[in-house]
């Protein structure tokens, strides 16, 4: 096991990701990539719902709108 040289990754992270990888049949660069990804996707899912909920409020919508806004947007769209 080579010593970690990738910033904030220590030598036990490298340690199980080089097992992780290895078992996967994967590069570590893959991986990581994959773990980057998600990262990302997982910050803009959460910055979503945040801008949702805040949107909700400033329109004083519940949960209780969403089925009447739902069919509405349906009939919309089928225009």
């Amino acid at each position: 096991m080579a010593t970690s040289n990738i910033p904030g990754i220590s030598d036990a992270q490298l340690t199980e990701l080089e097992k992780l990888a290895r078992a996967q049949e994967r590069t570590i660069d893959e991986v990581l990539g994959e773990a980057v990804d998600r990262y990302i996707k997982d910050k803009q899912w959460s910055a979503l719902k945040v801008y949702g909920r805040a949107k909700s409020r400033e329109l004083s919508l519940t949960a209780d709108d969403v089925p009447r806004l739902i069919a509405e947007s349906r009939q919309d769209h089928g225009r």
